[in-house]
Parts: structure tokens; C-alpha cells; sequence
């Protein structure tokens, strides 16, 4: 997968008095490391797909253009159980999910997590083994999430974002309505308990 920066967009149609297309187009000059690419893309889908210059993004195997969007996740252990937060907002409201967030920049994906649970969970944690990075394509944008176990090691975990909370076993993991990515984990976390 090659990440691309947007570094221009111009009207596609710039000097061109008549087209026949029925919707304004946008040319985007992307570039990464020495490689320059353009693609031309409908005005609507990148005000859709929240691409703008200076966004990182990829494109799919089947050839369209998604923002990129870099996240970490904390699969927070107690003993054999794990916790889970179910989405308190957007198009995904009450789906279960790791809590974690948008990394920053200049942190490091290890800062980013504890930072993200301070700010949604109000504890302090121990980030240990990245479990896996998970790659997924959402409809509007391409999804990294970096996974790794942690442990809280001062506080207690109160929600301040999430609509619900479960620590859950091995056993009753499945029983919840994950989001997608996030299920792409639940094997590997399985397997993770039974082992420790």
C-alpha cells in the first residue's frame, strides 16, 4: 500500500470554456517519496471523503482514492478480561470498538494511546505489545489502527466520549455488534488471554 501526500488540487476543467462532464472535477497532484501522480477526482467526492491539501491518502485495489487516516487502539487487559467502549457519536454510534484515537504530530504512537485514554477514560496506562496493525477500508476513508495491549496502572476508567462500557472474556466477545475493523482483532485477542 503506498501513502500518498496531496500536495495541489486545481479545477480539473482550469482554461477549458465548454466540457461535456455533469459534475466539476479536481486534479490532484500527489507525491511519495520521488514519485508524482495525478488523479482527477469530482469536486463532491473529496468534500465527501474530507481530502484536502496537505492529507495523507491511499488508493484502494480497486483503484479509488481514500483520505488515510492513522489511529491507535488499546486492548486493555485485567487479568483474562478485556474492555470495551461502545461509540457514543457519528454514523457508528453504538457499536463496540478499543478505545484510542488520532495520533498527533510528533507523537509516537505509544504517546498518542496514553494521551487518548487520559483524555476519553480519565486513567493513566501502561501501553505493552503492539498485538497487530490493522489496515481497513471504510467507505469514506482508509483506516490504520495500530493495536496494542495495555494495562491501566493509576485512575479508573470512566467514560467521557462512549455511550457503554463491558470488560468482556474470551467467551463473550462475539456477542457484540463491533466495528468493523476492530473485529478484525478479536481472534488475535483470543488467542492473547488464553495464552496469558
Amino acid at each position: 500500500m503506498e501513502i500518498y501526500n496531496v500536495v495541489q488540487i486545481t479545477e480539473a476543467d482550469y482554461g477549458c470554456e465548454e466540457t461535456d462532464r455533469s459534475a466539476p472535477m479536481a486534479l490532484l497532484k500527489l507525491v511519495s517519496g520521488d514519485e508524482e501522480r495525478y488523479f482527477e477526482i469530482a469536486e463532491a467526492e473529496l468534500e465527501k471523503k474530507g481530502i484536502s491539501e496537505g492529507k495523507r491518502v491511499v488508493f484502494t485495489p480497486e483503484g479509488s482514492l481514500l483520505k488515510y487516516v492513522r489511529v491507535v487502539a488499546a486492548v486493555i487487559r485485567k487479568e483474562d478480561k478485556i474492555f470495551a467502549t461502545a461509540r457514543g457519536y457519528g454514523g457508528y454510534k453504538g457499536w463496540w470498538e478499543f478505545p484510542g484515537g488520532k495520533i498527533e504530530e510528533g507523537e509516537t504512537p505509544q504517546q498518542a494511546l496514553v494521551r487518548e485514554i487520559r483524555e476519553e477514560l480519565t486513567a493513566e496506562i501502561e501501553v505493552d505489545d503492539l498485538i497487530r496493525t490493522i489496515e481497513y477500508d471504510y467507505p469514506e476513508f482508509h483506516l490504520s489502527m495500530d493495536c496494542f495491549w495495555a494495562q491501566v496502572v493509576s485512575g479508573q476508567l470512566k467514560l467521557k466520549e462512549a455511550e457503554d462500557a463491558k470488560w468482556l472474556d474470551a467467551d463473550n466477545m462475539d456477542e457484540l455488534k463491533w466495528l468493523p475493523a476492530d473485529l478484525m482483532l478479536i481472534a488475535d485477542i483470543k488467542k492473547g488471554i488464553r495464552l496469558a
